[in-house]
């Protein structure tokens, strides 16, 4: 007798199908990523990831040009992705800066199961900052027409949300303990267009961040997505945001 597929034994059938095919997918990339490092030497980085995890999705990288490891998170970059779920689409020859000044030339291509569906990244990540010194020889190579934008490549999912909340605050135009209400909606508003409260433990980081209470930090959220209501897809109005808050809450208590 054949299972019904809405079944909850189908259903968890199939999760364990899928993900055990997405670990296969996955292994069979890691020696691709070492031959795309090797062959364009010790300026070149190349990241695999595992959006399963966002707290932890590089299960490959070769290279040191970001001083990353496995185990390490997603950067700003990879939120977004995440963020635009199965729409992700390739983002190439993208300009950004480290920590340590040195200017990177990026690619990052979503990889998809048989389904259509995104479930980790390849990243490929260029030194070329002693090649823009060379300057006009190479410039059509690695000419930069805007100032690259600093990217936290960290390890640590805490210090890529410290970044992004410093880069917003930059933005408004005033330190924390000088904004106002809507300066710390503004803030939120555009950590939840980077996809930051689908992480786990993410709201306590935020609150702490913001120098604002949890509760509040869950108000803000509400007050923000409802005012986006007559923008959102069908079935994504105020009762589908005040229900994903919810979770987010339950899932923080728990953690």
């Amino acid at each position: 007798m054949s299972q019904d597929v809405n079944t909850p034994g189908f259903l968890n059938s199939a999760l364990i199908e899928r993900s055990s095919a997405i670990d296969d997918y996955l292994g069979l990339l890691e020696p691709i990523v070492a031959g795309i490092a090797a062959t364009f030497g010790r300026q070149c980085e190349v990241v695999l990831h595992d959006f399963r995890d966002p707290e932890h999705s590089i299960v490959a990288i070769q290279g040191h040009v970001t001083q990353r490891h496995v185990g390490g998170s997603v950067s700003q970059l990879g939120l977004s992705l995440i963020a635009q779920g199965d729409a992700a689409q390739a983002q190439c020859n993208y300009f950004t800066r480290t920590p340590g000044g040195r200017v990177l030339k990026s690619t990052t291509i979503p990889l998809r199961d048989p389904a259509g569906r995104v479930f980790g990244a390849v990243c490929i990540n260029f030194d070329i900052t002693d090649l823009r010194l060379l300057g006009g020889v190479i410039g059509e190579l690695t000419g930069v027409a805007a100032e690259p934008r600093p990217v936290s490549f960290v390890d640590d999912i805490g210090q890529v949300l410290r970044a992004l909340i410093d880069e917003e605050e930059v933005t408004v135009g005033r330190s924390l303990d000088h904004m106002t209400k809507q300066d710390r909606l503004a803030i939120l508003q555009a950590l939840d267009r980077h996809g930051v409260f689908a992480l786990q433990r993410s709201v306590p980081q935020v609150a702490e961040y913001l120098m604002i209470s949890r509760a509040t930090v869950y108000s803000y959220l509400e007050e923000v997505r409802s005012a986006r209501v007559s923008d959102a897809p069908p079935g994504q109005g105020l009762e589908s945001a005040q229900a994903q808050l919810r979770d987010e809450a339950g899932r923080s208590k728990r953690d």
